[in-house]
């Protein structure tokens, strides 16, 4: 486990160094805005069924293991095929609405930030075809516990690093487009090999859905789809609020969710590792009760963590974000933008740790209908709170927004849990 942190945190900083580079060259400006926008779009969708199929497939790939290698080998071959079809059907409706979708997204972007999405949009839409197809890779090596894959997750953020270091061409836009989409191919071309090497099963064309795994998979994706499109249409809406803010809103959001993504994603990881094992482990032995008091307990107890955390990281606020980006293009007039912006986002870390805890619950208690309507609930309660918040207060609206989301899916979940009976468990997976 603690491997699989330590590949989670190496992949996670690849990340935050690729933003660190992308804001020594370019700072708040209509570049990042293009490239930022156009990565979220390219990509929601396809990463939106890559997190609902990373839940369902690798119990799938385990339970494989115990048959026969032929029929793990016709699966896997199906999956790969259908992962790149579907990836290509993503791309190709992407192209067709681009421009009415473009339109929709950038709001009161100035039409030179229009035009580079729109070029960077015709070379970057393959990614989506890429991110299925690394799915498919990835899950097959986790289900074999070698988290290798969770490591080279950081691979695209390490390709566009180099780019943007080290390309002098005249366009601004190619280090980050070009940067992104080799990262993606690059990934491919080596989980690929090392998907093979697991049972020497090497996967090929197979446009049939013979396998017997296709049923239940299906059953799964049903129930976690709704819950995880809603998920994944969150960073979209927020994009599209603060787009109609005017150039430099979606890049500054940008750099303050980065520099959060690393606060609360460290803070998520322990969580699920510490109450995932335990509150799995009562109810396996049938005492719900325990593990509903146990769970409530702990949401408390996340609650004031996630106050004290938020109340230390206050005021390092500008420290932070001047380490991370405060160099080149990258102004100290910027820095007090992300900044506060990013003070603004600590609402959502007490509530957020929170609903964690008890949305963990509710997994392992295999309630993932009631799972997909809180989801839904919370979404609505967003949406709401970002039209109200961003007409009140600007561009911090969108973040607080956030935090009555994560306050409403906590105190829904708590609602959930307390009144209707708990059903005999069925796994535990993160929330």
């Amino acid at each position: 486990m603690s491997r699989v942190a330590a590949f989670v945190l190496i992949g996670r900083s690849a990340g935050a160094f690729k933003e660190m580079v992308i804001a020594y060259r370019y700072g708040i400006s209509n570049v990042v805005d293009a490239y930022q926008i156009t990565l979220m779009l390219v990509s929601w969708l396809p990463s939106a069924c890559s997190a609902i199929f990373a839940i369902v497939l690798v119990p799938a790939f385990v339970d494989l293991r115990k048959q026969s290698a032929s029929e793990e080998a016709q699966f896997l071959s199906e999956l790969v095929t259908w992962s790149a079809v579907v990836g290509l059907g993503f791309t190709a409706i992407l192209y067709l609405i681009w421009p009415y979708v473009l339109r929709l997204m950038a709001g009161n972007l100035a039409v030179e930030t229009q035009d580079m999405a729109h070029h960077m949009m015709m070379v970057m839409a393959p990614i989506g075809v890429l991110i299925m197809m690394v799915t498919a890779y990835s899950t097959r090596l986790q289900s074999s516990e070698r988290h290798i894959a969770t490591l080279l997750d950081g691979l695209p953020a390490v390709m566009t690093l180099l780019l943007v270091l080290f390309f002098t061409g005249n366009s601004a836009m190619q280090p980050l487009m070009y940067g992104t989409l080799l990262g993606y191919v690059a990934l491919v071309l080596v989980l690929r090999p090392l998907g093979g090497k697991v049972d020497n099963n090497y996967a090929r064309l197979s446009f049939t859905f013979r396998s017997r795994k296709w049923p239940p998979v299906y059953h799964a994706v049903r129930v976690f789809m709704l819950g995880q499109l809603v998920v994944c249409c969150t960073p979209a809406i927020d994009q599209y609020f603060v787009a109609h803010l005017g150039d430099g809103a979606v890049a500054t959001l940008g750099y303050a969710n980065r520099v959060f993504g690393l606060i609360i994603s460290m803070g998520a990881l322990a969580i699920a590792q510490g109450t995932l094992p335990v509150l799995s482990d009562i109810l396996g032995r049938d005492d719900h009760k325990r593990a509903r008091h146990t769970a409530f307990q702990w949401s408390l107890l996340m609650l004031g963590a996630g106050t004290v955390c938020a109340a230390i990281a206050y005021p390092l606020a500008p420290w932070m974000v001047g380490v991370l980006f405060q160099r080149g293009a990258f102004t100290a007039q910027n820095t007090e933008l992300v900044a506060e912006l990013m003070r603004f986002s600590l609402v959502q870390l007490p509530f957020y740790f929170a609903s964690l805890v008890m949305m963990n619950l509710l997994s392992v208690e295999g309630r993932y209908k009631e799972m997909a309507i809180i989801t839904a609930l919370g979404f609505i309660v967003k949406v709401a709170a970002n039209t109200l918040l961003t007409r009140w207060i600007g561009m911090p609206g969108v973040v607080v927004a956030t935090g009555v989301m994560q306050a409403s899916v906590f105190c829904l979940s708590m609602l959930f849990t307390r009144r209707i009976p708990p059903l005999r468990p069925t796994g535990g997976l993160a929330a």
